[in-house]
């Protein structure tokens, strides 16, 4: 058969097909992953699991691209059009929890978990690439497809550092996805951020005995908190300025404490946007150590710039998640998530709600309301070109600056659930989780295997990206001197 052939119908086909015969495999990868947690840049066991399947099955092997360890890129093919389906693996500190649990119970106190599902996320992106070599093997289909795999999405801006380094350059599409509660396509902008740590040094002393010997860091760092919360009255609607002291100076109250370090992530909808706002905490920054007369040293960790969507991009991939649908739930799926339901605030439930009407527009908003009291989602949502703001942000935003882009999401868990919780974690090994990476991998499989044998889908894809472009400028948001940081 002549891939020209091949009508959308044989592609799913053959894509369910796959997947169906692998399914076993692919939960047993998630689950390993999510047995092994892995902060950012430290993800050795989970990038050699995966690069070691992908090198097992043939692809040609890049490891620690970009200078960094735990990245890799796995190719198969040659030519073009070049198809990279992004994966990513990394897990949060402080989410230990057991699995199938509907009640907050660490495996290991402060230890990590899989809070985001990217141990779901890296698998599923393994399994579509795999169906996709399976088929160009199959019916001689032309092109390259790739696996990156990219660590340190959580407070890393792993993708950022490798778009930086040009891994991308050669690259025509790049597709992803993220476990969601729902299934339909993560289609609107995101906020830009740069996180960097403030750190104070100044003079211990005893601090009732000599205290006007002492410098304090601490006061430092408070006043620097106090700075930047009056900042907060005078900056855009839609920035945001979070921190977190991650160096109080000590257990003692009697000494004056000579180091302090406070960590900030400040997010704006544009990078300048945040740039600025970056500028002005520099200032405090300095105007608390001045008031301290303690040394300030500024460690700047990562950034990352907003989402551009590619509407063209997102139709194609629109079309296959509409024909393949939402997961078979069964009986103790139902009841499982139930029982997480019950954990779940009515304000948390809102939250999400909101996050999903957020996708869609008007049809979005009247999605939200009729799936409010389902517990897990039993059709997908609808689509539009939305470009309401999505109150996070993602490394994907600088893929999407150099590569057309399109990520979409798959349900992995009971809708209300809030990302980076116990509650997500818990249900990122059950079959709930396993289901959406299933459907996921159809997903990314099939958009894939269009753009391959449809090129001029392609190549609309590349006008509008590059219409968009001709108006807007790309910087690289992590200067040239600065090296990936991972969790001590």
């Amino acid at each position: 058969m002549q891939k020209n052939k091949l009508t959308h119908d044989d592609l799913i086909h053959h894509v369910n097909e796959y997947i169906d015969s692998h399914i076993e495999t692919f939960s047993t990868l998630s689950d390993t992953i999510w047995d092994h947690p892995e902060t950012r840049f430290n993800e050795y066991f989970s990038a050699n699991l995966l690069a070691d399947t992908l090198e097992k099955a043939n692809f040609h092997l890049e490891r620690g691209v970009a200078n960094i360890e735990t990245a890799f890129i796995a190719s198969y093919g040659s030519g073009s059009p070049v198809i990279a389906i992004l994966g990513e693996y990394d897990a949060l500190a402080g989410l230990s929890q057991q699995a199938g649990c509907a009640y907050k119970q660490p495996i290991n106190e402060n230890g990590n978990g899989h809070g985001c599902g990217h141990n779901i996320l890296g698998t599923a992106a393994l399994a579509s690439v795999l169906a996709v070599k399976t088929l160009m093997e199959q019916y001689a289909i032309s092109g390259t497809i790739r696996f990156y795999g990219c660590p340190g999405e959580e407070g890393g801006s792993g993708k950022t550092f490798m778009v930086r380094a040009g891994v991308f350059d050669d690259v025509d599409v790049a597709l992803t996805w993220h476990p969601e509660a729902f299934s339909g396509m993560f289609n609107n902008p995101t906020l830009a951020n740069i996180q960097t740590a403030f750190h104070f040094k100044g003079v211990a002393a005893h601090a009732a005995n000599s205290p006007h010997l002492g410098r304090s860091a601490l006061d430092a760092v408070t006043l620097m908190t106090v700075g930047t919360n009056f900042l907060n009255e005078h900056i855009i609607s839609d920035a945001r300025v979070h921190y977190a002291i991650t160096n109080s100076g000590g257990m003692s109250p009697n000494v004056v404490q000579a180091e302090s370090e406070i960590l900030y992530l400040v997010r704006a909808p544009q990078l300048a946007q945040a740039q600025q706002i970056y500028q002005r905490i520099i200032k405090i920054a300095e105007g608390a150590a001045l008031m301290t007369e303690t040394d300030l040293k500024i460690n700047f960790i990562k950034a990352c710039s907003n989402y551009v969507p590619n509407r063209t991009l997102e139709r194609i991939m629109y079309t296959f998640i509409c024909a393949l649908g939402t997961p078979q739930w069964s009986k103790k799926d139902y009841q499982f998530a139930q029982a997480i339901r019950e954990t779940i605030t009515p304000n948390e439930l809102e939250n999400a709600l909101d996050n999903i009407a957020r996708t869609a527009g008007d049809a979005g908003r009247r999605y939200a309301e009729e799936i409010a009291d389902q517990i897990l989602t039993e059709r997908v949502a609808p689509y539009c070109e939305s470009n309401e703001l999505m109150f996070g942000s993602t490394d994907v935003g600088d893929v999407s600056w150099v590569v057309p882009t399109a990520q979409c999401y798959s349900p992995c868990f009971a809708i209300g659930t809030p990302l980076h919780t116990w509650q997500l974690v818990s249900q990122g090994r059950t079959s709930i989780a396993h289901k959406g990476l299933h459907l996921a991998s159809r997903v990314l499989a099939l958009t894939a295997l269009s753009l391959l044998t449809e090129p001029a889908q392609v190549a609309e894809c590349q006008q509008e990206f590059k219409n968009y472009r001709r108006k807007h400028r790309y910087i690289c948001p992590i200067p040239d001197d600065i090296t990936p940081s991972p969790i001590s």
